[in-house]
């Protein structure tokens, strides 16, 4: 398995893995599918945004890194934390993708000047926690009863790792 920065010519294939991921439902807050435009929020954006994909004969996972959005930090200290989203291809997770992808995601956080990452997972994702778990994350905060589009009431957790 291979791991690399993203390229504009791998949207589609992001893309599909996004959208399958929304469309099984229950490991990710996105409740929307996306298109590939979506992804060119990655690219072109300076050091501290950045989308690193794992590939083997296809894309089969993708991590990235953004500023921590405004409406989380809680002040003027915390514009040093990056968050982190990960997805790896319906099927077949557990094979080493996640650790694979957050090794150079990690060394990438840090060389931009990253300090923390901070990770929200809803509650029901047991498999997203026990990850972010096994790569060092601790918990942060946990949001109670956050709607989701159809009503139902999913706690989230927020996660982080100082690097």
């Amino acid at each position: 398995m291979k791991i690399r920065k993203a390229r504009l010519d791998d949207v589609l294939q992001l893309a599909y893995i996004l959208n399958q991921v929304i469309r099984i439902g229950g490991t990710t807050a996105y409740q929307e599918p996306r298109s590939p435009d979506y992804f060119n929020r990655f690219f072109d954006k300076g050091p501290k945004v950045f989308l690193h994909v794992a590939e083997a004969d296809q894309l089969v996972g993708m991590q990235w890194v953004t500023p921590l959005d405004a409406s989380q930090a809680h002040d003027a200290s915390q514009a040093r934390i990056g968050s982190i989203a990960t997805f790896a291809r319906p099927g077949i997770t557990q094979r080493g993708i996640g650790s694979a992808l957050f090794k150079v995601t990690r060394d990438a956080s840090q060389t931009a000047g990253f300090q923390t990452l901070s990770a929200i997972i809803r509650a029901d994702n047991t498999g997203g926690l026990a990850y972010y778990e096994k790569m060092g994350f601790r918990d942060h905060l946990l949001d109670r009863a956050v709607p989701l589009s159809d009503g139902t009431l999913v706690d989230r957790i927020t996660k982080r790792l100082m690097l």
